[in-house]
């Protein structure tokens, strides 16, 4: 089989947005090579490093299509990929040897049309998408736009008042654009389907664009299901969920990756026959509900006792005074890991302090779960996906720490101290 050509298309995402989904669709329809679409905006150094990765044939910018090789670089074009493969997705975490996800139309396909049926989108029906077409969530607007036969709406930002302008029937959101709609008081009815992924959700938050009309569904998925598969806790058609011995969540159907560019290795390791073994922990209920208590490495070990991240920051989201919450483990030479918690308070003049927060967490969790160290943010770093980006602020936590800085509380009330066991 003659290997089928991969380009690396680096194009702003607004301004090219015509032009994407062009590429996009001949992808999917075997006319055009695969793509490989890359962020812009990414530094030199890290874009580099992505292509001598992946080694493209060509690289397309806005400046037009280079071709032999990867643009600019001392590094041969590898052999092109298989023949059903339409789009490599690279790896969206900041840190880490970069990870190609092998995508064919037909897995991209399926997981588009069982996501349209799923929350009963209609023909011509259009999508805002403000999302990155550099990752797996806004590739799957497009490719949704395309089998709708309508073109999507393509904004960089997602402004109060923009649902309503786009004249558009859903849109595909992270909790943090949710949450800064809600803030602003923007109508959520103005669309009629809301997709909220890429990262858990806090119950308030949900609780609240519930209360103000709009229609939510919950998304669980990675690049390697083509995106969302799961949504509002249940499998989409064909997709089957399991657990496996470990406590990590396993994927099966039509919707999987073909493999990791390059890397027949790092495939060997997630791929257990039918199956695709993910990086979370979580628990299938009696009905087939999956409840995912977050990933396998955010798992902080204090004190001999593990304490899942993201079912602290679900308890916090519930918390007075809490705007956003993520958790992250910091080094502590007594307990190993010490759970710290970051916080975007609520109102800046009036934050919440560690003995309330502990407190509030200490009534629903095992008392181990309850933060050791709080620092208070203004806003939470997002990587593109717009993810937390933990480790940003583990060095964030890490200077506090040595600096003694005043956002920064511990209980006993110094950044350096720890806390007794009694105190647990």
């Amino acid at each position: 089989m003659i290997p089928r050509p991969l380009h690396a298309v680096v194009l702003p995402p607004a301004g090219s947005a015509g032009r994407m989904l062009e590429a996009l669709a001949a992808a999917l329809d075997g006319t055009g090579p695969a793509i490989l679409p890359l962020d812009p905006a990414l530094p030199r150094a890290r874009l580099d490093a992505l292509l001598r990765a992946f080694a493209p044939s060509a690289v397309e910018t806005p400046d037009g299509l280079e071709r032999g090789g990867v643009a600019g670089l001392d590094a041969p074009a590898a052999p092109g990929v298989e023949a059903d493969t339409a789009l490599v997705i690279a790896t969206s975490g900041s840190t880490g040897p970069p990870k190609g996800t092998e995508l064919s139309a037909a897995a991209l396909l399926a997981s588009a049309r069982a996501s349209l049926r799923r929350i009963g989108a209609q023909p011509g029906e259009r999508w805002l998408c403000c999302l990155p077409s550099f990752h797996i969530a806004g590739i799957q607007v497009l490719i949704r736009s395309l089998l709708a036969g309508a073109d999507p709406v393509v904004t960089t930002r997602l402004e109060p008042g923009t649902l309503a302008a786009s004249g558009c029937a859903h849109v595909a959101v992270v909790p943090t654009q949710l949450r800064r709609l809600l803030d602003a008081g923007d109508d959520l009815t103005a669309v009629k389907t809301i997709l909220l992924g890429g990262a858990a959700a806090p119950p308030g938050l949900l609780d609240a664009a519930r209360a103000a009309g709009g229609r939510i569904v919950t998304t669980y998925g990675m690049s390697e299901t083509s995106g969302g598969c799961v949504y509002s806790g249940m499998p989409l058609d064909d997709v089957s969920v399991d657990i496996g011995p470990s406590g990590r969540i396993r994927i099966a159907g039509p919707v999987l990756f073909t493999g990791y560019r390059l890397r027949p290795d790092l495939t060997a390791q997630v791929r257990d026959g039918r199956w695709f073994i993910t990086s979370d922990i979580g628990s299938v209920g009696p009905s087939g509900e999956l409840t995912v208590r977050g990933r396998a490495d955010d798992v902080i070990n204090t004190g001999g006792e593990k304490v899942v991240a993201a079912e602290v920051e679900a308890v916090l989201g519930t918390c007075a005074g809490v705007r956003e919450a993520t958790v992250v483990g910091r080094p502590d030479p007594e307990w190993g890991e010490a759970v710290t918690a970051v916080i975007v308070p609520a109102d800046p003049s009036a934050p919440p302090q560690l003995a309330d927060i502990r407190a509030h967490v200490r009534d629903r969790l095992p008392v181990y779960a309850a933060p050791a160290a709080l620092l208070l943010v203004s806003e939470m770093p997002l990587l593109p996906s717009g993810k937390p980006d933990r480790e940003a602020l583990r060095a964030r936590v890490a200077e506090a720490q040595d600096a003694a800085e005043a956002g920064c509380q511990r209980a006993h009330g110094s950044c350096t101290g720890t806390n007794g066991r009694a105190e647990r």
